[in-house]
């Protein structure tokens, strides 16, 4: 099992960037399959992005395709989401999630562990 806290939050402008970080525990990050989703007021729980164990193959939602990033750095336990040129409907408390495997996807009952969430608000 993996525990996963994520940071990087805030309180951003239009067209700013933000950088989200998520830590895992453990010594067998390099093994899980990776993810981001977010939960915004009102709505259900949205994919983000993807990333397979080794950091390989990655997988973005339309809404986002262009302007996130996901990457990991397995020697250091680590899970990344650069969101550049934000906009106000980013804004959202975002999850990091893992399940042990190659990659996930998109499908977030694929996914078995997850943090607390990290609030990201984007102004006009």
């Amino acid at each position: 099992q993996v525990q996963l806290v994520e940071s990087g939050g805030g309180l951003v402008q239009a067209g700013d960037s933000l950088r989200l970080s998520c830590a895992a525990s453990g010594r067998t990050f390099s093994s899980y399959a990776m993810g981001w989703f977010r939960l915004a007021p009102g709505k259900e729980r949205e994919f983000v992005g993807a990333i397979s164990s080794g950091g390989i193959r990655t997988s973005y939602a339309d809404s986002v395709e262009g302007r996130f990033s996901i990457s990991r750095d397995n020697a250091k336990n680590m899970l990344y989401l650069q969101m550049n040129s934000l906009k106000p409907e980013d804004t959202a408390v975002y999850y990091c999630a893992a399940t042990q495997g190659y990659y996930a996807g998109q499908r977030s009952s694929d996914y078995d562990y997850w943090g607390q969430g990290t609030q990201v608000t984007v102004s006009s």
